[in-house]
C-alpha cells in the first residue's frame, strides 16, 4: 500500500518536513509495512525554499539583511540543483515570524531585506528568480524591495521617502534611473499563496519587477513531481496550520487534492485548526478533514505541542481506517 504525505508547514509550529515525519510515524504504528512517500510542500510562504531545494538537489545561501523593522536578521534563499534559479521567500527577510507580536506594525515594516536577497542572487549571476510572497510582515507594496534595487520614491517636495506601508500614500513620483539594470534580463516568477493579490496590474510588483504572478503551489508541485508520486497510491494526506474557506483560494492542500483527484486517489486533510467555511474544501477534492487539537489551550502551548498532537491525530486517523477495513456490510 502506497501512502503519499504532502503537507505544508504548520506556521510557527512545524516545518513541512517535520509534519511529514510526524504523520508517517503516526500511520506507521498501524500500517508499518506501507510504502510512504514524503513530499514536504509549500505554496509561496514559509517552506517554499526548503521544498524547492529538496526537490531539485539544490543548496541554501545565507546572509545578513535588513529585517522588516530595520534590524539586522539572518536570512537565506535557495539555489536549485542546476544553479540557475534562486528561490526566495519574502518571509525569510521580511516575514511576520521575524517580529515579536507586540512590535508588529505593518505601516512601519519594510520589504527592503527581500530586495537585498534579490540583489545578492543577481550578484551571483542568477537571472531566474522564484519569489514566494507569503508570510510577509509588510504592506509596503514592494517599496522597500524596489528601494534595495535602486528605485527612489519621492514625496511632493522631492524628498526621498522611507520605504514602508505608512508612506505609500505620500509617494508623488518614482525615480527609476538607478534601478538595477540586471533586472531587465531577469525572469521573476511571483509565487503567491492566495488568488487575491494586494496590488493589481499596475502595482509595484507588476510595474517594476516585470514578474509573472503564479500560484506558488503550482510551481512547487511541478518541482516535486507530485503527479508521478500519487499514481497508484491508496491515500494522499495533506494539511497545514489552518484549513478554512480561504484554503480554496489557492492554498497548498487544495493544490495537492487537485492532483490526487486526477488519479481518483482519496485525500485526507489535517490541520491545527478547522476554521469557518471549512466544508467548502470537500468540493475541491479533500474527502475528510481533521483538527489535531485535543483540547483548548493557550496558543503558546498549542504551538509547542504541534508535533505530538500531529502524531496522535495521524495515529487516530490510521486507527479509524484500520477499523473500517474490518467492518463488514
Amino acid at each position: 500500500m502506497k501512502i503519499v504525505i504532502a503537507p505544508d508547514s504548520f506556521k510557527e509550529s512545524l516545518s513541512a518536513e517535520k509534519c511529514c515525519q510526524a504523520i508517517k510515524a503516526g500511520f506507521s504504528t498501524l500500517f508499518p509495512d506501507a510504502h510512504y512517500i514524503c513530499l514536504p510542500i509549500a505554496d509561496g510562504g514559509e517552506g517554499t525554499v526548503d521544498a524547492m531545494v529538496a526537490a531539485t538537489g539544490g543548496n541554501i545561501v545565507t546572509l545578513e539583511v535588513c529585517g522588516p523593522m530595520g534590524e539586522t536578521v539572518n536570512a537565506f534563499y535557495g539555489l536549485t540543483g542546476d544553479g540557475k534559479t534562486a528561490v526566495i521567500e519574502m518571509a525569510a527577510a521580511s516575514g511576520l515570524m521575524l517580529v515579536a507580536p507586540e512590535k508588529r506594525n505593518p505601516l512601519l515594516a519594510s520589504s527592503f531585506g527581500t530586495g537585498e536577497l534579490i540583489r545578492h542572487a543577481l550578484d551571483n549571476g542568477i537571472r531566474h528568480i522564484i519569489l514566494g510572497i507569503g508570510g510577509s510582515a509588510t504592506v509596503d507594496g514592494g517599496m522597500g524591495m524596489a528601494q534595495a534595487l535602486g528605485v527612489r520614491f519621492l514625496d511632493a517636495d522631492g524628498q526621498v521617502l522611507a520605504a514602508n506601508g505608512g508612506n505609500l500614500a505620500r509617494v508623488a513620483s518614482i525615480e527609476m534611473e538607478e534601478c538595477d539594470p540586471r533586472l531587465a534580463n531577469c525572469h521573476i516568477e511571483v509565487a503567491c499563496d492566495v488568488d487575491n493579490p494586494l496590488v493589481g496590474a499596475r502595482g509595484a510588483a507588476a510595474v517594476f519587477l516585470n514578474a509573472d504572478i503564479k500560484p506558488g503551489i503550482e510551481i512547487v508541485l511541478r518541482a516535486v513531481n507530485l503527479e508521478q508520486a500519487v499514481q497508484g497510491a491508496a491515500l494522499v494526506i495533506t494539511g497545514e496550520g489552518r484549513i478554512d474557506s480561504q484554503t480554496a483560494g489557492g492554498k497548498a492542500p487544495l493544490g495537492v487534492a487537485s492532483v490526487a483527484k486526477q488519479f481518483n486517489v482519496p485525500v485526507i486533510g489535517i490541520a491545527g485548526v478547522l476554521g469557518d467555511g471549512v466544508e467548502v474544501v470537500h468540493q475541491y477534492g479533500i474527502d475528510a478533514v481533521f483538527s489535531i487539537l485535543p483540547r483548548l489551550a493557550p496558543l503558546a502551548e498549542v504551538l509547542a505541542s504541534g508535533e505530538t498532537n500531529l502524531f496522535n491525530s495521524a495515529r487516530n486517523i490510521a486507527c479509524a481506517i484500520k477499523i473500517g477495513q474490518g467492518i463488514k456490510n
